[in-house]
């Protein structure tokens, strides 16, 4: 689609924030109280919590529709604090990270939720009248950088998109935006991605919802080499990236499992999602790369994990409880590096379970709000390892009722389809595939940290299995480190 061109309108799913501006409602003024000793305090105890888990969006020039920086700012809004920050791990909840606390792996990265212990601290605070405390306690202000610098750092390559001119009203549009030449002229293995939309909307001026600030929803996309797929012969330079949406964090590949760009490659931008957003807007993607040094290799290739079903959904009108099945049975040894559900309005949980033999582990369950999308990724040392022959299963969960506000109208019947009235059901998640010798190298790093049996591995089925042996390259037998289950004290 060579050119500027123009697409259409609204996706209402893009509103994100303005379900929060519905419930957030303002706290109605009352007497302070003395803050005495003892007491939990904005100053000593709330701001930190802030700093730490909501002032990334809520502040000035964020996301999030009111700013909670100062004391002033936040006063207002301490009862709403109070209440989105303990309805639990599903659609509402503040901040938007809706891991079950009480199932599966609990160790990821970039885990902005809550600890028992800081929701106790809002508990108190509001409780006892939202008392400011001694000013003298405050720590630092943070400094948020609104520049145009990207968050991975300096990129090695930004690639840049045609730009798209959305008209304010219109319906949304969905297609293929074309080829972007990289202009690679040799094959590199990308540590990092970043996707970022830039686009005419002024910066200083109010906006309500998440969608006033941008047109592009999504674009799900790849790398190719153009000669190779027009020639019929085998793209080994094609790469699938992870899908980007609005407000998600920057990609970081696992240092032996970077991504190939290859050269002479072009960004296929061959799914995008376009809406209007009340404003003609003139707007484009930029796709930031850092490689590793010349000369990497990857340890690790790309897994063949696929988990979902697009196509033959049967999602039932004003009926909660309805579930969606996928099973797996994976080929090769893999590892888990993210999971990343994806359902549409009807959807509010996912769950990922794994079963070897007689063994069924439920890895991870989150809730789901279709308002925000969001990837979890497994800390290094918990991310599943999983032996092949292993069953993997994903379960959506899904609720047409009235109760679920995500969905336009409870009377609908719905299929699989690109709308969010449609439905999906995917894991959009990464994985990688492990030689044998490397599955017992990281079983054996996980059972140095186990120190006993009665330390047990979640996503790890066979950690405390007797390692086996391996061919050395001179033909003779090794024994992977680690315990032996027999071993004295285990």
């Amino acid at each position: 689609m060579p050119g500027t061109s123009s697409f259409g309108p609204r996706a209402s799913r893009l509103g994100l924030v303005a379900i929060l501006i519905g419930l957030l409602a303002p706290a109605a003024a009352r007497a302070q109280t003395p803050a005495s000793a003892g007491n939990v305090t904005f100053a000593k105890d709330i701001a930190p919590i802030l700093q730490r888990s909501c002032q990334e969006c809520h502040r000035p020039n964020g996301v999030a529709p009111m700013s909670l920086v100062t004391y002033e700012e936040v006063r207002p809004w301490a009862r709403a604090i109070k209440e989105r920050t303990h309805i639990g791990p599903h659609a509402g909840v503040m901040p938007p990270f809706f891991v079950e606390k009480d199932i599966g792996i609990q160790k990821f990265k970039n885990d902005p939720s809550l600890t028992d212990q800081e929701k106790a601290r809002i508990l108190k605070w509001v409780d006892s009248g939202a008392p400011r405390g001694n000013p003298a306690d405050m720590p630092p202000p943070l400094k948020f950088d609104d520049s145009d610098q990207w968050t991975i750092g300096e990129p090695d390559l930004v690639v840049r998109s045609k730009d798209v001119t959305v008209p304010a009203k219109g319906p949304d549009w969905w297609g293929d935006t074309g080829l972007v030449p990289t202009g690679l002229k040799e094959d590199r293995y990308v540590s990092a991605l970043e996707v970022r939309e830039v686009n005419d909307i002024p910066k200083d001026v109010p906006i309500k919802t998440v969608g006033g600030r941008y047109v592009f929803h999504h674009m799900t996309y790849t790398s190719i080499v153009p000669g190779d797929r027009d020639s019929g012969t085998p793209d080994e330079g094609a790469t699938s990236w992870p899908i980007h949406e609005v407000g998600r964090n920057a990609d970081i590949f696992p240092p032996e499992a970077g991504r190939l760009l290859a050269a002479n490659s072009s960004l296929s931008l061959a799914a995008g999602h376009i809406h209007p957003n009340g404003r003609e807007t003139i707007a484009h993607l930029e796709f930031a790369f850092k490689f590793f040094p010349k000369g990497y290799k990857p340890l690790y290739r790309p897994a063949r994990l696929r988990l979902g079903n697009g196509v033959d959904l049967d999602v039932k009108p004003n009926q909660s409880k309805q579930e969606l099945h996928s099973y797996v049975t994976l080929t090769e040894h893999t590892k888990i590096i993210a999971f990343e559900p994806h359902l549409h309005a009807p959807g509010v949980r996912m769950c990922l379970e794994a079963s070897w033999g007689f063994t069924m582990q439920t890895l991870t369950c989150v809730g789901y709000d279709h308002n925000w999308v969001k990837q979890y990724v497994y800390d290094d040392d918990a991310a599943p390892l999983l032996p092949k022959g292993t069953i993997v299963h994903l379960i959506g969960f899904l609720d047409t009722t009235a109760a679920n506000k995500n969905v336009a109208d409870s009377r609908n019947w719905a299929g699989g389809g690109r709308r969010s009235i449609a439905n999906m059901f995917s894991d959009l998640g990464y994985a990688v595939a492990l030689t044998e010798a490397q599955f017992q190298a990281e079983m054996a790093k996980r059972r140095e940290k186990m120190k006993s049996r009665n330390v047990y591995d979640i996503g790890c089925p066979l950690c405390w299995a007797p390692p086996v042996p391996t061919a050395s390259p001179t033909g003779a037998a090794l024994i992977k480190n680690g315990p032996s289950p027999a071993a004295p004290g285990n």
